[in-house]
């Protein structure tokens, strides 16, 4: 490709609106355009990188037993219906009607779609165990898009979906993806760990997030360096201090004036954070039905833990939550900063508690009563609750589940996800098959995906300096930048022509910058977008034997005779591919433990 005649420029100022350095440098570079929140255009570059990307994907999900199909990006919401899940998402599913005025979904994920074709085309066990993946445009209405291709509402996804006859086949193919998955990243010279996470909207027993780690990540992460636990904050365990155990005490009402918090609570009665209860209201949809129905809930965890609203959530089956308003905390006769469970009404309240409070006798928790608190408050006599369920979030050194190790918090970005699914979506749509004894069973299903535009941003954040990008060889959009610096007599531009079309000829991805541009501007150029190798022709390199070679992210330069140019840039293309390679091998499947 001529530079003379790429269509997208590259820019020396990045917009205000880029945040973080792969967005900033993919606009500057040329590779992406913005046409609205979340909403992006990829040129030539971009979709170069992109193709890429996807072909990787490809080979390995083959590898694997994959077979490529294409499923519709807009659906008939019958099918979501079907599962309920046209009821459960909330508004980030963008919702339609066509001309009939029949409702339409555009595509968040495609599970709906396979269990569909599943039920039209698998009737044996005969037929199992089958793996079908797309790579195709997914619309998910974010009302937060940011930082670049990081967090968008229309994206492209490499999604695959395995049907088993059994559990043992499903943990074959979730295996199978999780090492697949795993070769692709480091394939793509990305770093990624994973990490144990929510099934969320998409249900089943079992998820797995690959997530890059990097300080620009939305996902916060528990680590343990010591025996490699790795959740994500959603369902991060950690183990509990526990409180000693000791006799019930009276029931105590004390004056508490302006103590609305659990710090100054603590100081002021002079006792731990841990012997007290802290109480959150929050207001769950709850699915009932074909609609939803709101309900107060007053979640309560010790004063020395935080409610994870994640784990909430799941314990109380809400599709979302929202705080409370003060008005409605009032109403259901509790008082902000001053409230408990104590004498609430069970059929207004919905009470949740986290595991850690039967256990802890003797707490202070609210009075509903401005100025008030009580003391010697215990779970079984006191109040009672509806749910007991670990809804406590983990954070930065508190002691692994595992071992018992301090755990550290770090940030990541999720570039693919894994899922068990099992029979949730073909028990909901009858997509059945007949088994050996001739009896009608669910297929069982598996989830896989990975978004490929957030991949290339995250290449980018991971493959940068200065100057501009860095693209390792399998994800650049070529592999050799040809800079020509005319000279007077024309030499230089004759020999870079024909170099161009030996390189070519020979198959080597060359970007020929054969622009009317000063030195200065070419060479910040070929920074800037990145590419592995670069070959300069200038009269100084002919007079010196030939053209000068530099790799991207060396310091180093090499006059290379014009004879040896190709032969000389094909080798240092297999050593870069050979060293990429040389880091994608088994990994170990983490075992529960």
């Amino acid at each position: 490709m001529r530079m003379s005649h790429q269509f997208g420029q590259t820019l020396r100022e990045a917009p205000a609106e880029a945040e973080v350095v792969s967005h900033q440098l993919l606009v500057r570079a040329g590779f992406i355009r913005q046409l609205g929140a979340g909403i992006f255009s990829y040129l030539g570059l971009a979709r170069r990188s992109l193709t890429k990307i996807e072909n990787i994907m490809r080979e390995e999900i083959n590898a694997i037993g994959g077979q490529e199909v294409t499923m519709p990006v807009v659906h008939p919401a019958d099918i979501w219906k079907e599962t309920g899940r046209w009821h459960q998402i909330g508004t980030e599913m963008g919702r339609l009607k066509d001309k009939s005025g029949r409702d339409m979904a555009l595509a968040m994920t495609h599970e709906e779609v396979v269990a569909d074709l599943t039920r039209r085309e698998v009737q044996s066990y005969r037929q199992l165990p089958m793996l079908v993946y797309h790579i195709q445009t997914k619309w998910r209405d974010d009302p937060r898009p940011r930082a670049g291709l990081i967090r968008v509402r229309e994206f492209t996804m490499l999604d695959s979906y395995s049907l088993d006859a059994d559990e043992a086949s499903l943990d074959r193919q979730y295996r199978a993806h999780y090492q697949a998955y795993f070769n692709i990243f480091n394939r793509c010279a990305l770093p990624t760990i994973t990490v144990k996470s929510d099934v969320g909207m998409m249900g089943g027993s079992l998820a797995h997030e690959f997530m890059y780690l990097t300080p620009i990540g939305e996902d916060t992460l528990l680590l343990c360096d010591h025996c490699g636990y790795a959740a994500n904050r959603q369902i991060a365990r950690f183990r509990k201090p526990a409180t000693a155990a000791e006799a019930p005490q009276p029931l105590e009402r004390v004056a508490t004036p302006g103590v609305a918090t659990i710090e100054a609570l603590a100081e002021f009665l002079g006792v731990p954070k841990a012997r007290t209860a802290k109480a959150v209201f929050l207001i769950a949809s709850v699915p009932q039905g074909d609609s939803a129905v709101d309900r107060f809930v007053l979640a309560l965890v010790r004063g020395d833990m935080e409610v994870n609203e994640t784990k909430l959530a799941n314990a109380v089956k809400a599709k979302e939550l929202r705080p409370a308003r003060e008005e409605e905390i009032r109403a259901v006769g509790a008082v902000p900063g001053y409230a408990s469970p104590v004498g609430l009404d069970p059929r207004r309240v919905l009470v949740v508690v986290d595991e850690a409070i039967p256990t802890s006798p003797n707490l202070v928790g609210g009075a509903n009563e401005p100025g008030y608190h009580t003391r010697g408050v215990n779970y079984g006599r006191d109040f009672t609750a509806a749910i007991v369920a670990d809804i406590a979030a983990a954070g930065e050194g508190d002691a692994c589940p595992v071992c018992g190790h301090a755990l550290r918090v770090s940030r990541g970005v999720e570039v693919g996800n894994i899922f068990k699914l099992g029979t949730r979506y073909t028990d909901a749509m009858g997509a059945t098959f007949l088994d050996r004894g001739g009896s009608q069973r669910a297929v069982i299903m598996g989830s896989y995906g990975i978004g490929s535009g957030r991949l290339l941003a995250c290449v980018a954040e991971a493959h940068h300096d200065a100057d501009g990008l860095a693209w390792p060889i399998t994800v650049a959009p070529y592999q050799v930048h040809l800079v020509l610096l005319p000279d007077a007599a024309g030499q230089a531009q004759r020999e870079a022509e024909a170099l161009y079309a030996r390189l070519q000829a020979a198959g080597v991805e060359v970007l020929f910058d054969d622009r009317d541009e000063r030195p200065g501007v070419k060479f910040k150029d070929a920074d800037l977008i990145g590419l592995p190798l670069r070959v300069t022709v200038s009269e100084r390199s002919l007079k010196q034997g030939g053209v000068e070679l530099k790799r991207r992210t060396a310091p180093d330069r090499a006059i290379v005779p014009l004879g040896q140019a190709v032969s000389r840039l094909q080798a240092e293309i297999t050593a870069l591919y050979d060293a990429i390679a040389s880091g994608v091998g088994p990994v170990p499947y983490p075992e529960a433990p």
